[in-house]
């Protein structure tokens, strides 16, 4: 007997000879030998299909893992990370003024820096 390779059938191929075997119209020997799989996995898709069919309308257990969870603490520090890069890039590009440059640098606490427009607190390296 010759050894056969593994097969891997797509989605498609799983529903369509899951829906024949619900049909009943056919034998399962006559559907493996149809479909060339064997019985044994003509019945486990049949078995998934029927398991998996309510999640197809929303109520069954698949429609509620559809939600994502959502971690708020998680998305407010991101928030406040994009914010801080924010003013640091305004700071970066000089559109604020001295002061605020200052203010802004005191508040992440970087080390003072000079530049060629004097002093920079907040590290910025663009405008050396």
């Amino acid at each position: 007997m010759t050894k056969r390779t593994r097969r891997t059938h797509s989605p498609g191929f799983k529903a369509k000879v899951a829906l024949a075997a619900i049909k009943g119209e056919k034998t399962l020997a006559e559907l493996a030998k149809l479909f060339d799989v064997h019985p044994h996995q003509i019945t486990a898709w049949k078995a998934q299909l029927q398991e998996g069919a309510a999640g197809v309308f929303g109520s069954g257990p698949a429609a509620a893992d559809a939600v994502p969870v959502v971690d708020l603490k998680v998305l407010h520090a991101k928030i406040g990370e994009l914010t801080m890069e924010k003013e640091l890039c305004l700071c970066i590009n000089n559109q604020s003024g001295p002061q605020q440059h200052a203010e802004f640098a005191s508040k992440i606490n970087m080390p003072a820096r000079t530049g060629p427009m004097g002093p920079l607190r907040c590290g910025c390296t663009a405008l050396m």
